[in-house]
């Protein structure tokens, strides 16, 4: 399994720290201190999580010789619907026509982009489909309360596309090497830690110490286990792309791991955290920098509990 392509949209909107300080007293060092966003997009009014996911088909499309009537398998990845019954990927096949595609969308918080390729190698191994979109994208700031002031300053919106192929039929093509995830229901805060409830205060993260524990331990532990299931010293990887969190756990987890800074890939200063959009927004804006035979992991935590690590490799 290979993904052929990803692109990635972001709101023209940015909101800077210098909005929380005139707003609600937040000062920028506290929010850089807490989190190291300096600010964060935002959708303007019309904006929502279907139409920035198509505004990243669109781009991933618009330079590709091949046809998104070729997708046979689509599936949406997102904790803030636009709409909880025409799910994303629904409201994505409607747009571009994909007539014959299978259609879902899947939740499990930040995770939800892991679980969504490890779902499509199934559909791929047992021949249910050849040629996958995974579309990624989170309006954080239509649930957000910007007062709040444990976490209200963190989120940003933005999505992503990815195309993903059963063989490689792309000159830049990267492998999908192993996947794999875990539900974390049964530790810590579990769903208490961080949830969106639409009706009942929206998008919280009251545990954010419980949050930030677990978040480390498992972004360590899925990062070396992945690595040494493929027999890959750590030293010999070449780049790593965490969740884009919060920067205070990249820097933790970097550390722990002794990776140069220059193998972290990040955009969480620019772009807060924009849930499971943000791996593969940093993947986008990191393509062309990856060279052949590169190796690549990108490890995930969720709010759920969930977590989940993929090992990349360019073809």
């Amino acid at each position: 399994m290979v993904v052929n392509a990803v692109k990635y949209w972001l709101p023209e909107t940015i909101i800077s720290n210098q909005y929380f300080e005139d707003n609600f007293n937040i000062k920028s060092e506290d929010i850089v201190s807490k989190s190291g966003v300096l600010e964060r997009c935002k959708c303007n009014h019309g904006e929502n999580t279907n139409t920035m996911a198509i505004e990243a088909v669109v781009g991933l499309f618009s330079d590709m010789a091949h046809s998104v009537q070729d997708i046979d398998l689509i599936i949406g990845c997102t904790y803030t619907p636009y709409d909880t019954v025409g799910t994303l990927a629904h409201a994505v096949q409607k747009y571009f026509n994909i007539e014959r595609a299978k259609c879902f969308t899947v939740n499990s918080a930040c995770s939800s982009f892991v679980n969504a390729l490890e779902i499509t190698d199934c559909f791929f191994k047992v021949r249910k489909a050849s040629k996958a979109l995974i579309i990624v994208s989170e309006q954080n700031s239509r649930y957000v309360d910007y007062s709040d002031p444990k976490s209200g300053f963190l989120w940003g919106d933005g999505a992503a596309a990815i195309l993903v192929s059963e063989e490689n039929n792309s000159e830049k093509s990267i492998e999908v090497v192993d996947i794999q995830t875990s539900g974390l229901g049964t530790i810590g805060k579990s769903i208490d830690g961080v949830y969106l409830r639409p009706t009942n205060g929206g998008l919280k993260m009251p545990y954010g110490k419980d949050v930030f524990q677990f978040a480390c331990n498992y972004i360590i532990n899925d990062t070396l286990n992945i690595l040494k299931k493929n027999k890959i010293e750590l030293n010999k990887l070449d780049y790593f792309i965490p969740h884009q969190a919060n920067a205070r756990i990249t820097d933790y987890v970097s550390k722990q791991l002794k990776l140069q800074p220059h193998k972290v890939l990040t955009n969480i200063e620019k772009l807060g955290n924009t849930g499971s959009a943000s791996t593969p927004i940093v993947l986008s804006q990191n393509w062309d920098r990856f060279d052949k035979n590169e190796t690549i992991v990108i490890s995930v935590f969720g709010g759920g509990y969930s977590s989940g690590a993929i090992l990349l490799k360019r073809l």
